[in-house]
C-alpha cells in the first residue's frame, strides 16, 4: 500500500507541475503522508523531473529541509 503512496505522489505532481503554487502544495501533502524512505526516492525523482523545470527547483528546497527534520 505504501509503494501505491509513492507512485499515486509522483503521478499527482506530474499533473500539476504546470503551476508552481499547486506543485508545491502537493509536495508538502506528499512529504507529510510518505515514509522517510520514500521521500528519498521523491528527492531523487524530484531532482530528475525538475532538471529542465527551473521555476519548478526551489520546492525541491522544501522536500530536503523537511527532510533534515523528519530525520
Amino acid at each position: 500500500m505504501a509503494r501505491a503512496m509513492y507512485e499515486y505522489t509522483k503521478t499527482v505532481l506530474q499533473k500539476v507541475s504546470f503551476n508552481k503554487d499547486l506543485f508545491k502544495k502537493e509536495l508538502e501533502k506528499a512529504v507529510n503522508r510518505l515514509l522517510p524512505y520514500e521521500i528519498k526516492e521523491l528527492v531523487v525523482w524530484l531532482k530528475e523531473f525538475t532538471s529542465n523545470k527551473p521555476e519548478l527547483n526551489v520546492c525541491l528546497n522544501l522536500v530536503e529541509n523537511n527532510k533534515k527534520r523528519s530525520f
